[in-house]
């Protein structure tokens, strides 16, 4: 993985980062020295994480539902770590529901815990980002794909995008970096005890350009490389990280 000497001592937040593409990024950016702030609802492995790593990793169990646990992780952090360079939104829930099972309740829970949650953190941090600080806000390929069973969690993600492209003419002239990450299906725990059965696999290795399928870390390095100073010049933009599935 490239490195990024700037990365060492800065402070990272990252939402969702006890497993999967959110433990990758904890890892990796850890490694590039940076002091790592990461929180989840999965308080065992968030706790476990943090041990094995070490010094400059901290975790909190918050719940990104609850608008006053974001203000006061956030809060907390600013005033232990003084500024802040980077924040990653990549907490979210990806529910498989029929449209006519959807109800109101679960359409507003999604939003409150995929979009709202990234929007809370984006407004709590912004009075702490240093100059020249990155916000990596998480969206997703079904946006381009459109799977069925996935209609609320497809308009989150298409919302995520939106919010990333206004945050990025509003932070702007303070010279802060807002930028999203579409990741394709990648191969996390979860998803391969739960989803990505061998057919899965076959159809996933048919719709890329590139068969190989992909790993949490192959998405860390472009989130390491949106946080670095090598990516100043970049904002508002979509990254779609998926070998090649779609093509806008």
């Amino acid at each position: 993985m490239a490195s990024y000497d700037e990365l060492a001592g800065r402070v990272v937040l990252i939402t969702g980062g006890a497993n999967g593409i959110g433990q990758a990024m904890v890892e990796a950016f850890h490694a590039q020295g940076a002091v790592v702030c990461f929180c989840d609802v999965d308080e065992k492995a968030g706790s476990r994480l943090a041990k094995r790593l070490g010094e400059r990793a901290e975790f909190a169990k918050v719940n990104l539902c609850r608008e006053v646990d974001i203000k006061r992780w956030v809060a907390c952090l600013a005033k232990r770590h003084g500024a802040i360079h980077a924040l990653i939104n990549n907490a979210a829930r990806d529910p498989r529901i029929a449209l006519e099972d959807v109800t109101a309740k679960a359409w507003d829970d999604l939003f409150a815990a995929n979009i709202r949650a990234q929007f809370l953190a984006c407004r709590e941090a912004s009075p702490h980002l240093a100059k020249g600080a990155s916000i990596i806000n998480f969206s997703s390929i079904t946006i381009h794909t459109a799977p069925v069973q996935m209609s609320s969690y497809v308009a989150t993600k298409g919302a995520s995008i939106g919010l990333t492209r206004s945050l990025a003419r509003e932070l702007g002239p303070r010279r802060i970096r807002v930028n999203c990450i579409a990741p394709g299906w990648i191969m996390t725990e979860r998803q391969l005890k739960e989803y990505v059965t061998p057919a899965v696999k076959r159809q996933i290795r048919a719709a890329q350009c590139i068969p190989d399928l992909i790993q949490p870390e192959e998405v860390a390095g472009v989130a390491l490389f949106l946080a670095s100073d090598a990516s100043r010049a970049v904002t508002g933009q979509h990254f779609v990280v998926d070998r090649g599935w779609v093509h806008e």
